[in-house]
């Protein structure tokens, strides 16, 4: 059948070798209404047309011209009805499937597992000029002319065509109608209709771009006229969310390279705006401190940024912070609807609606603030008589914050009004009205940077003012990221500058060229935004490393801090009678589980590096115990200042590498080594004066034999400590339904446990209720046994400890190794950060290890917590700390650094903290000595030399003394001494 075809197809062939060839789906519809594919090499519009046709149907080569083809599917095209020139209508679509060369339409393919659309996608087809060219899937392509074929089969039987008119919103921009006129068609091509000509008719009014307001559709007679109808608001509402997602999206990464130019037009002060950290503690915004990070990047090395503080700029990493943030959610949200199937009930316009609200928001707040630096940048301008003409337009032509106020009221009203395609449309309208806003504040920052960095007040000698020579003599320099960005908009803007002479027309050139430039659909947009992204991540200037989630680092002042706790924690050990003890930060997994319950989930495992399977350490008692069964001791106190680490959620004061302080009594199975415990746990938090605080305490065994009395079996009563012990952080109604639903209790238990559980009070007063003649925990022997321990342990200690002890038969203490006392420390000051300090009786642990029994028990105060603490208190009292120890600082005006270090090493040999410098402006020592709170000097300057003398000053204590530089350190030591 195809034999004629096949020879005209091989002529054409050997003509066209010079070419490479593209392979190109053709379906043709057979007799039977069977479709097929068939894969060819390109050939002439007109070839392509023959294998359009039926191949009963093939014309000869005089009449192929004139031949009506019944469908076309080139390229995966949608098969369309050619009446008329069908032959241009195949060049078209033939043409469509070639290689994307300069000045040729675009592409797009729509329908079919691997055609999703994308935010961006949308937004560029919607407003791409020449207008982009649509594809369709050959899996649609296929569908559709299966149910064509249908249609015929049925054509004599079937009444006349439906007809679905739908309105195209007049308030709708050209590219929002042409979004939701896309995924209309998306959506027919879908599934949602069986109509190839209603997809016909779509296709057509795309790929002509043609400006209609009213869609006319035929439609088969047994479709869901009505619910086609209402899906039509849906279908543009999510057209309107994929334009706003890749606006924001863009805009939120513009936003931070134009105010990083703003901060250095306005010489602020971004050291204290831009630090934000991620402290590890889960509570920092990763947003905000993504955005902080950027700018810190965009301003590395920037000499421009000065002392101004306001804000505009100390909020720049919040606002921009919260937009990437909300855009994030908006994404999501849009990616979703663009791609799964259609919803046309209310709830789809009313969840997106509301997700776009808050983008609405954060959008207003972005050119609130974007408005408010431009105007600051303009009054600096104005004050200097700069430009006078440039504050008319500015006014003229940027948009005002009551413009911003009237789009946010205007949305809320139609989303209260249910009126939501509109609601999305003023968010859309209130987006341009930021991008204008941004590229305002991006043109006065640019002139104003011009005249800053090249020492002119003028752009291509514009201004008014004569540049002051003496004034730029120094050249001022920008960060890294923002000199390249500058220059990349001089390269874009000399195009439109680069013939002008006349300073006004220059002036306005430059502002067309700027609202041109960041106008999204301008080409060059797109390369604005990617040197962005590559000034942001370049190599040179690389974003800043973060630290792990619940990690933190130690610095100066805190570290200053960590040791002066560290070295009250280690006395008050050592005045117990403990010797040190250190051990490896990883251990064999096997010694560490089986320990921890069901935290042992939290326990870092190592990966098997073919050799021990090994963890690290998970606290430091197990690793003691571990010792103590290796070395077969029976008798040992023991303390320890190490690292441990747990794979817990981060929160104030909660890390997952942190330090732990131990103290530990093995062999003792008495009273007084629970009471030395206790002792030394007060004694530490007293002395390291954290403010108030309580210590929570009970025994093992009053809690074992209330679960007893309770009903409880003992193969359960681990794992319900694991639940009590959660009473801490949860209500008892969540407790509650775990033990029940996952630990199955019965709820007659569970109750009983919670008359119990509740029970907190003084030691004395709650131990004397429980003794009272007929309680239950009398007749009961763990908890009997328990009772007369805590008596023995409240007898020993003072009114002092017992005045901060709670008997508390809530706490559990989850851990497994505990088989006496347990008490938890709680800081109840203004910094809430939970449990400090912890310990308990464990006397089976060191005899899991294989060897006797050893009684031991321990307490472990959680340092990093105390940090916390004490850091705040420092805050609050406005208190000072030295992050150095040194005492005095030898400053040499001059280069001479022979001369310092032969001073300097007589201050080391006489014992004293010492630095050198060597530097000829003396301010630089003054402020040295100032950054570390130095108070001695030993100034050496040329007339010092001269005369054989150094002078030795203190500020703060209003001394300052020439001596011989011969001995100059006795007299150094004495007047420290003595002042």
């Amino acid at each position: 059948m195809f034999q004629q075809l096949k020879d005209s197809l091989n002529n054409e062939k050997e003509q066209e070798k010079q070419n490479s060839p593209k392979k190109i789906d053709i379906a043709y519809r057979t007799t039977t209404h069977k479709t097929t594919i068939h894969s060819v090499n390109k050939y002439k519009p007109e070839t392509v047309a023959f294998l359009c046709c039926k191949p009963s149907a093939i014309p000869s080569a005089e009449t192929h011209h004139h031949s009506t083809l019944n469908t076309v599917i080139t390229a995966g095209f949608l098969p369309l009805p050619l009446p008329g020139n069908n032959l241009n209508r195949a060049r078209r679509l033939h043409l469509s499937s070639q290689p994307n060369m300069a000045g040729e339409r675009r592409v797009l393919t729509v329908g079919g597992k691997g055609a999703s659309l994308s935010p961006a996608s949308v937004f560029e087809f919607s407003i791409a000029s020449p207008p982009q060219l649509l594809k369709t899937d050959p899996s649609a392509v296929a569908r559709l002319c299966s149910s064509t074929s249908n249609d015929k089969d049925k054509q004599n039987s079937a009444s006349a065509p439906s007809r679905l008119e739908l309105s195209v919103p007049d308030f709708l921009t050209p590219e929002e109608a042409r979004a939701s006129i896309l995924l209309l068609y998306k959506h027919l091509v879908g599934g949602l209709s069986s109509s190839s000509s209603a997809a016909s008719k779509l296709l057509d009014i795309l790929n002509n771009d043609t400006q209609t307001r009213t869609i006319e559709l035929d439609l088969d007679p047994n479709e869901d006229i009505n619910m086609l109808r209402s899906s039509w608001p849906v279908i543009t509402l999510i057209g309107i969310c994929a334009l706003l997602d890749h606006t924001t999206s863009s805009l939120a990464t513009v936003a931070d390279a134009v105010a990083a130019l703003s901060c250095e037009a306005l010489k602020a002060d971004t050291s204290t705006a831009f630090n934000f950290t991620d402290s590890g503690d889960g509570f920092s915004d990763k947003d905000i401190t993504c955005v902080s990070s950027d700018l810190k990047v965009l301003l590395n090395g920037s000499k421009l940024c000065g002392n101004l503080r306001c804000d505009q700029v100390d909020n720049i990493p919040t606002v921009h912070g919260r937009l990437r943030s909300v855009s994030k959610s908006v994404h999501s949200s849009t990616r979703n609807a663009l791609n799964s199937t259609l919803l046309v009930d209310g709830s789809v316009s009313e969840d997106l609606t509301t997700i776009l609200s808050s983008l609405a928001h954060a959008l207003k707040n972005l050119g609130k603030s974007s408005w408010q630096r431009a105007n600051l940048c303009l009054k600096g301008l104005e004050k200097d008589n700069l430009f006078p003409t440039l504050v008319d337009s500015f006014n003229a032509g940027c948009p005002g914050l009551d413009k911003l106020k009237d789009s946010i009221k205007a949305a809320v009203i139609f989303e209260l009004e249910e009126k939501y395609v509109q609601s999305l449309h003023e968010i859309y309208i209130l987006a341009q009205a930021v991008r204008k806003i941004l590229s305002w504040e991006a043109t006065v920052s640019f002139i104003s940077l011009e005249g800053i960095v090249n020492g002119k007040e003028d752009i291509i000698n514009g201004g008014n003012v004569k540049p002051d020579k003496k004034k730029d003599k120094k050249r001022k320099v920008m960060g890294k990221g923002t000199t390249v960005l500058m220059q990349f908009i001089k390269d874009k803007l000399e195009s439109v500058t680069s013939n002008v002479t006349d300073s006004s027309t220059l002036l306005e050139k430059v502002v067309q060229g700027f609202l041109s430039f960041l106008d999204f659909k301008d080409p060059d947009f797109e390369s604005l935004l990617q040197k962005v992204k590559e000034v942001v991540d370049s190599n040179e200037s690389r974003r800043l490393p973060k630290l792990p989630k619940g990690t933190r680092d130690f610095a100066k002042e805190q570290m200053a801090v960590r040791e002066r706790a560290f070295t009250i924690i280690g006395n008050v050990f050592k005045r117990h009678g403990a010797m040190a003890l250190d051990t490896p930060v990883f251990e064999l997994r096997e010694t560490l589980t089986g320990k921890y319950g069901e935290d042992s989930k939290l326990i870092y495992d190592l990966a098997d590096q073919g050799g021990e399977i090994c963890s690290l350490r998970y606290d430091l008692t197990v690793p003691f115990a571990r010792y103590v069964a290796m070395k077969g001791l029976t008798s040992f106190r023991r303390y320890q200042i190490a690292k441990v680490y747990r794979r817990d959620n981060p929160s104030k004061g909660r890390y997952r590498e942190f330090y732990q302080c131990d103290f530990d009594i093995a062999g003792d199975e008495t009273v007084a080594a629970d009471f030395e415990a206790v002792r030394i746990l007060v004694e530490l938090l007293d002395e390291l004066n954290i403010g108030d605080y309580e210590i929570k305490l009970n025994h093992r065994k009053l809690l074992d034999g209330m679960l007893e009395i309770c009903g409880v079996p003992s193969h359960k009563m681990r794992t319900i400590c694991s639940s009590i012990d959660k009473l801490d952080k949860q209500s008892f109604d969540q407790i509650k339904k775990e033990m029940i639903e996952e630990k199955g209790l019965d709820a007659e238990t569970v109750d009983k446990i919670g008359k119990y559980v509740c029970l907190k009070d003084h030691p004395l007063k709650l131990l004397s209720e429980l003794k009272k003649e007929g309680s239950v925990f009398l007749e009961n022997d763990s908890s009997n046994q328990a009772l007369k321990d805590l008596e023995r342990l409240f007898e020993c200690l003072d009114k002092r400890c017992v005045e901060k002890v709670v008997l508390d038969l809530s706490l559990a203490r989850g851990l497994d190794y505990y088989t006496g006392v347990i008490y938890e420390a709680i800081s109840k000051g203004v910094t809430q950060v939970g449990s400090v300090g912890a310990g308990g009786r464990y006397d089976n642990l060191i005899g899991m290890f294989g060897t006797k029994r050893v009684a031991a028990v321990g307490v472990s105060l959680g340092i990093e917590r105390v940090f916390t603490i004490m850091e705040d208190l420092q805050k609050a009292g406005s208190q000072v700390v030295r992050g150095s120890e040194t005492q005095v600082l030898v400053s040499v005006l001059g280069d001479d650094v022979a001369l310092a270090s032969k001073l300097v090493q007589l201050c080391w040999d006489a014992n004293v903290n010492a630095e050198f410098m060597a530097h000829k402006r003396l301010n630089k020592h003054f402020d040295h000595a100032k950054e570390f709170g130095i108070p001695w000097m030993v100034i050496v300057g040329e007339r010092e030399i001269n005369d054989g003398i150094v002078k030795i000053k203190n500020k703060e204590a209003k001394v300052e003394q020439e001596v011989a530089m011969n001995g100059f350190v006795d007299e150094l030591v004495r007047l420290m001494n003595t002042n």
